[in-house]
């Protein structure tokens, strides 16, 4: 999995942010990074999201649960 993002707000078929389908027009929050994922990108369901002062948690009731630590350290 090294280089991919977990499947909750990796490239799929939704947008992470609207639940529309991916190319959609992204938020300008969420394009400043102040906008958690809201939406899984393979299924389009609505997430459980957590937001703490130092980041956030996801979760996917069918593809699990991302946390914003795991994506810096692919960065």
């Amino acid at each position: 999995m090294v280089g991919q993002l977990p499947a909750p707000v990796g490239a799929g078929v939704y947008n992470v942010y609207t639940g529309e389908l991916a190319g959609s027009v992204v938020p300008t929050a969420a394009q400043l990074g102040l906008e958690p994922p809201r939406f899984c990108a393979d299924c389009g369901r609505r997430m459980v999201v957590q937001v703490r002062p130092d980041g956030w948690w996801a979760k996917c009731s069918r593809h699990g649960r991302v946390d914003s630590h795991d994506l810096e350290d692919q960065r």
